[in-house]
């Protein structure tokens, strides 16, 4: 780690733990209400009670129980069910003992401020845009500790695309979810952004907030490498703007099979306004500023830094850095309508899973971050939301991984099994019908009556679709 890192995580710790107090005190009461209000009472009876058919929640009538406390909050559909199946037998979701790091600023803390580690060993790429701009891909070479697992019928292993935070920030979660999915057989790639995580800034323009052009760059790129091998992508925290704007846009030209947000921020401009508990706020900005520090020169003609580096917010900053630009200023509005990940939420067209915790300390309570109508309308969209883990935490005991990781895994698992499933049944009701077809043939070859009514749709009641 670079001294500016460990002196800014140095910081990062200070001022949450002079914070940790207040917060907890001023949040006790709405996450109280909001968990009580979501996931019913907190003890074994008021569950039974829901489970027995209770008042419904806000979220839907079709809340799912699932081990560990946590609901699974969808649109019934065929691919859920075959969800629900798999979450259900899921050892991910079981309770574990309790420890210190149950608090949800812990988690948050563990995940953002600790080292991370010896990590996995990374072979960079660095991806030429169109506008001569960089983005960097580093693809996971190992180690691997134990066998790889195939995790797809075929030889080729599913690759795996990894979006950290819009702060540009590499978490030990995200790391640790590559080494976990290096061993059950997917060849990870993390995607970083123009002038994050040691990519180089070649030309004077970062990449707004939810703005999937670069994206998919890289993932035409990844195409071109990998053109028979299923594509999977999650994101964390604050990037999950970057993958839903990607879905939104592409529809099903996405290339992308499946993929999940783990504590993604989805009422993006609420957010930013709301703004932060201030250790998280001056902690992000913080490091926002010190990883564009760099850049000042190259930036100080198309952006005002001395306002730049002397905001106060997250708000401020951003509406700064590609608001008020010297060459194009735009208002916040027209930003917003160009750069929120749910504007053309309605075409995606990939099955996304977001899992979320009732005590996330930086999106904040379910009832204000979490947008209900997407999950009761959309059959691409499900909610695992849980009682504890913090922002993009879900820790469980050394050395265990995150069970965020885990159940990510699964899924895809489960979609996997599902789409295989999906195409024999295809496959099965094409054979049949090609035998439908010679016999009508051969039947009017000896001038049978045929009845015109008949039809594949009326013989064969099996056709199903997972959107259902």
């Amino acid at each position: 780690m670079p001294p500016w890192g460990a002196a800014l995580a140095l910081l990062l710790a200070a001022l949450a733990l002079l914070g940790l107090l207040a917060l907890r005190l001023r949040r006790l009461g709405r996450r109280s209400v909001g968990a009580r209000t979501l996931l019913g009472a907190r003890d074994p009876g008021d569950d039974e009670e829901a489970d027995s058919g209770g008042p419904a929640d806000q979220f839907s009538n079709e809340r799912e129980p699932l081990p560990g406390g946590c609901r699974l909050i969808c649109k019934p559909s065929a691919l859920a069910q075959c969800l629900l199946r798999a979450l259900r037998r899921s050892a991910a979701l079981e309770p574990g003992p309790r420890s210190w790091l149950s608090g949800p600023h812990l988690q948050t803390l563990c995940h953002f401020v600790m080292p991370v580690g010896p990590g996995p060993e990374l072979a960079r790429e660095y991806l030429q845009l169109a506008d001569d701009g960089l983005v960097a891909l580093d693809w996971v070479v190992g180690p691997c500790a134990r066998g790889r697992r195939v995790t797809s019928a075929g030889s080729l292993p599913a690759v795996l695309l990894v979006i950290p935070n819009a702060w540009g920030r590499l978490t030990r979660n995200v790391l640790g979810l590559c080494l976990l999915a290096l061993e059950r057989g997917y060849y990870p790639v993390i995607f970083h952004r123009r002038g994050h995580h040691g990519c180089p800034l070649a030309s004077p323009r970062l990449q707004p907030f939810g703005d999937p052009s670069d994206l998919k760059e890289a993932v035409t790129y990844i195409r071109f490498r990998h053109p028979a091998a299923p594509l999977f992508a999650v994101s964390e925290g604050s990037g999950s703007g970057l993958l839903l704007s990607y879905l939104g846009e592409c529809g099903s030209s996405s290339y992308v099979t499946g993929a999940a947000c783990i504590s993604p921020v989805l009422r993006c401009r609420e957010w930013f306004e709301t703004g932060l508990p201030w250790p998280y706020e001056r902690g992000f900005l913080l490091h926002q500023k010190i990883a564009l520090s760099r850049y000042a020169t190259a930036l100080e003609d198309t952006v005002d830094i001395h306002k730049l580096f002397r905001s106060c917010s997250l708000r401020e900053f951003e509406e700064t850095l590609f608001c008020h630009t010297k060459n194009f200023p735009i208002s916040w509005d027209t930003y917003w309508d160009h750069n929120d990940p749910l504007r053309d939420v309605d075409e995606a067209a990939v099955p996304v899973l977001c899992i979320c915790s009732t005590d996330d300390p930086v999106c904040g309570p379910p009832d204000l971050f979490l947008p209900t109508e997407l999950f009761h309308s959309n059959p691409y969209f499900f909610l695992l939301l849980s009682r504890h883990g913090g922002h993009c935490g879900f820790l469980r005991h050394e050395p265990l991984p995150a069970w965020s990781h885990e159940v990510i895994l699964e899924y895809f698992r489960a979609l996997t099994d599902f789409f295989r499933t999906e195409e024999r049944m295809k496959g099965l009701s094409r054979h049949r019908a090609s035998l439908l077809g010679g016999r009508r043939r051969w039947g009017a070859l000896q001038k049978r009556e045929v009845s015109p009514s008949a039809s594949l749709e009326e013989i064969f009641s099996w056709k199903r679709s997972y959107t259902r």
